[in-house]
C-alpha cells in the first residue's frame, strides 16, 4: 500500500491502481454462443411467466 504523509504528519493511504487492458472483440464463435444463451433466457422467462400466468 503506497501511504504519503503531509506536513502535519498526517497518513494518507492510496490503494494499488489495477493494469488496465484493452477488451478484446468477441470471436464468433463467442458471440453465436452469447446468442444462443440470449435465446435460451429469454425461452426460460417466457416459460416462468407463462406458468405463473396459467396458476394465477
Amino acid at each position: 500500500m503506497h501511504t504519503t504523509q503531509d506536513e502535519r504528519g498526517l497518513l494518507n493511504n492510496f490503494a494499488v491502481e489495477p493494469t488496465l487492458y484493452f477488451a478484446e472483440v468477441p470471436s464468433r464463435e463467442q458471440q453465436r454462443q452469447y446468442w444462443i444463451q440470449g435465446v435460451a433466457a429469454i425461452a426460460f422467462v417466457g416459460t416462468l411467466l407463462g406458468i405463473a400466468l396459467a396458476v394465477s
